[in-house]
């Protein structure tokens, strides 16, 4: 049975976690670990299953599969020790893979191992990977959220934009998305996984817009190519636990792992 460890004891970490403890995944937890001990330790109690709280040094010798869940800056450090060892991942913090994709995939090919990378919480991924076999000449993400999910990020800090006296919808990024992903980088793994499945991340267009209207997290993608016009539109419902990360994050990296010990593939 596929050995899976956990990097990061966090809001996707955890509902990853409670997966295998809910007997979801059919793969084994052999550990998980965090920058946090505290947190490690604290999630583990929360298990009905024990799992071993190890060091990231440990819990990657012990997995044939890690998954990484931490965050965009730590992300390519763990990608990195795990491809060396010889280790399969899967990145959940995409937008560190994006700023070093060549590299990581560079070190995969050598040690003959894959990279994983959920959907997230985007529809229409498995359309665009349809359509990169043919041309593909536009696409354009549009993320729309509560203000509050967009505090803290770089780009509002640096522009001073006061998210909380915002009245109305206001677009307040319109770029790349290589541009976006270190602007945004808690909010926006979905343009960095778009620009892997699709064209890129200097031409992938975002449009971020703060609506102090809107409960949920929502994702549009139009793309243009030989293959007709795409249009796909995600509501997400934020986690309980964290309003700047949607549920349906989670929900994707749970059924990748599914997908990856399954006896039957639907999709692209």
């Amino acid at each position: 049975m596929l050995k899976v460890g956990i990097v990061g004891c966090g809001t996707i970490g955890g509902e990853i976690c409670r997966a295998f403890d809910e007997g979801l995944v059919q793969a084994t937890l052999v550990g998980i670990s965090d920058v946090d001990p505290a947190k490690a330790e604290s999630l583990a109690r929360s298990l009905k299953t024990s799992v071993p709280v190890v060091s990231l040094a440990d819990l990657i010798q012990a997995s044939d599969l890690v998954v990484e869940a931490t965050s965009k800056a730590a992300a390519p450090v763990i990608i990195r020790q795990a491809l060396e060892r010889s280790r399969d991942v899967m990145v959940m913090s995409v937008g560190g893979l994006l700023e070093s994709t060549d590299e990581m995939l560079r070190l995969a090919q050598r040690q003959g191992r894959r990279l994983y990378v959920p959907s997230g919480a985007i529809a229409g991924v498995d359309a665009i990977k349809g359509a990169m076999v043919g041309r593909v000449s536009k696409v354009t993400l549009t993320t729309r959220k509560p203000p509050r999910g967009l505090e803290g990020a770089p780009y509002v800090v640096k522009k001073g934009i006061d998210l909380g006296a915002l009245k109305e919808p206001t677009l307040i990024f319109s770029g790349s998305a290589a541009e976006a992903v270190p602007a945004f980088p808690a909010n926006i793994n979905v343009a960095a996984a778009l620009s892997l499945a699709g064209i890129g991340a200097d031409k992938t267009e975002v449009r971020i817009i703060a609506d102090p209207g809107c409960d949920k997290n929502i994702h549009e993608i139009e793309a243009e190519g030989d293959f007709g016009r795409l249009v796909a539109r995600m509501e997400n419902v934020p986690s309980p636990h964290n309003p700047k990360t949607s549920y349906m994050a989670a929900l994707s990296a749970i059924a990748l792992l599914r997908r990856i010990t399954a006896s039957l593939v639907v999709g692209t």
